[in-house]
């Protein structure tokens, strides 16, 4: 082991973290499979098979033999797979496929772990925004709208409803009645069209810049026959609709704005007297130290610096980051003029922090 002349070394802290490093490399070898196995339905497959061979496993994901084996050489050794070295035989176990295939719904973290690889895209772009500033443009990331609706459906599908709607006290009663509902920063537009199927009496509008996710949000509204919601790109910095809707929803947005506090006054602008903002964002602290200890903040953090932060900044904009936390968001929606900011959180759910903000 060799230091710079007149550095002393700690020989065991030293080997600790060799250990500790060598861990996350191997961490991040298994999810850069276990995104090919994603892909290529191979958790899927596996999930409705006893123990198999490698063949077995090939024939039943309609893939190349070859290919497969040596994936599932990696997914033993990463211990995601079972193998019976005497029988050559491969299983994987319900435990496991809980949290790798379609059937897990939410916890499906294969879905989270296709994430990795795709920013890795990025990375040349990235190193010189580090070396001159600016950032990675929205336009680098192909077919992004599609990831994240994917990412985001599942926990929509399961939550939005009968979850985070009745975090806002008497919303699903004015819903019910007919009530005006615009989602800024819409993606793919998901969450509108799931909140314009359960609310016919309501009126759903969903903005975002980007021409991929309103061509998307359309689709599914054409294909839901959803005659009560539409899908427009817009700058939402933008706004101008004063006293216009009951409620204004915010999914996955604040921290990515290149102009915060231009887009969250022109919410509370746009909001009636007695409307809702209804906020879903990254749950975290604003100060680091009080992250140490969160379940996924090493991937927050790598989820900003490979796109959220970086889109920010090539908009010339704030580069708020995924890990803004909830203090500052907090102090960014009171700032924007809501009187009233009630953080809510969901017992499991170490993902997401909910504001409902209202004017009064």
């Amino acid at each position: 082991m060799t230091s710079e002349p007149g550095i002393r070394i700690d020989p065991e802290k030293a080997e600790a973290f060799a250990g500790q490093f060598l861990n996350a490399i191997n961490g991040a070898s298994v999810v850069a499979l276990a995104s090919l196995g994603k892909h290529a339905g191979l958790f899927d497959a596996m999930a409705g098979l006893p123990a198999s061979t490698s063949q077995e496993i090939a024939d039943a994901a309609k893939l190349n033999e070859r290919y497969v084996r040596e994936w599932l050489g990696g997914m033993v050794l990463g211990r995601v797979v079972e193998y019976d070295a005497p029988a050559k035989t491969y299983v994987l176990p319900p435990e496991h496929a809980a949290f790798l295939t379609t059937a897990g719904g939410p916890n499906n973290l294969s879905v989270l772990a296709q994430v990795f690889p795709y920013l890795g895209l990025i990375q040349d772009e990235l190193v010189e925004a580090f070396r001159k500033g600016g950032g990675v443009p929205y336009s680098s990331f192909p077919d992004f709208q599609a990831l994240q609706g994917e990412m985001t459906a599942v926990f929509f599908d399961t939550a939005l409803v009968d979850g985070i709607l009745p975090m806002a006290p008497g919303m699903i009663d004015k819903l019910k009645a007919g009530a005006d509902v615009l989602d800024i920063g819409t993606g793919a537009g998901h969450a509108v069209n799931l909140m314009a199927a359960a609310f016919p009496n309501s009126r759903f509008v969903g903005y975002d810049f980007a021409s991929e996710g309103v061509e998307l949000g359309r689709r599914e509204a054409s294909a839901k026959n959803l005659g009560n919601v539409r899908f427009e790109k817009k700058d939402i910095a933008e706004l101008n609709e004063p006293g216009r809707y009951d409620l204004i929803t915010a999914f996955e947005l604040v921290h990515d704005l290149a102009k915060p506090e231009k887009v969250l006054s022109g919410a509370y602008e746009a909001l009636k007297p007695d409307g809702v903002f209804l906020v879903v964002d990254i749950q975290a602290s604003s100060n680091l130290e009080e992250n140490m200890d969160h379940p996924i903040g090493p991937a927050f953090f790598t989820f900003s610096v490979f796109h959220c932060m970086t889109v920010s900044l090539a908009q010339g904009g704030a580069g708020l980051g995924t890990v803004v936390g909830e203090q500052k968001v907090t102090q960014l929606l009171r700032d924007a003029g809501f009187s009233s900011v009630d953080v809510q959180h969901v017992e499991g759910d170490f993902f997401y922090a909910y504001y409902v903000a209202r004017k009064a």
